[in-house]
């Protein structure tokens, strides 16, 4: 699968987005090992601290299918032009089931992408570190 129809899959997720509050609607797309794709968007509460991002949204819904090992997530944001990168929380759960060079991209409505990995996003990973 291309870069773009990930971006695209993300695209459409986030228009299932559920943001009274933000109105910033995320989407991600997240390709498991076997090359299964799941998504998710930002489902968000009164209490900011009981939303739930779009990346971890489509993690949950791939590990509750059994899913494990991630391979690539393209996030899309429909209201920034620029790319808006995963939160600190979506970092730790995307290390949890991403190597550290597993693939992240994201990108806003412009052309900009941004191409990282898990590794560069989430440098100091302690459980890795600790693992050593």
């Amino acid at each position: 699968m291309s870069v773009e129809e990930l971006f695209e899959k993300a695209r459409v997720a986030a228009l299932s987005a559920y943001a009274p509050y933000s109105k910033f609607r995320v989407g991600a797309a997240l390709v498991a090992d076997d090359g299964s794709v799941w998504t998710g968007c930002n489902v968000e509460n009164r209490s900011f601290g009981l939303t739930v991002c779009a990346e971890r949204n489509a993690v949950c819904q791939a590990v509750a299918a059994g899913r494990r090992l991630f391979t690539a997530i393209a996030v899309a944001t429909l209201d920034s032009e620029g790319p808006v990168g995963p939160c600190g929380a979506c970092r730790q759960v995307l290390s949890e089931f991403m190597r550290p060079d597993a693939t992240v991209f994201f990108g806003g409505t412009g052309l900009e992408r941004v191409t990282a990995t898990i590794g560069q996003l989430y440098p100091l990973d302690s459980l890795r570190e600790l693992a050593r």
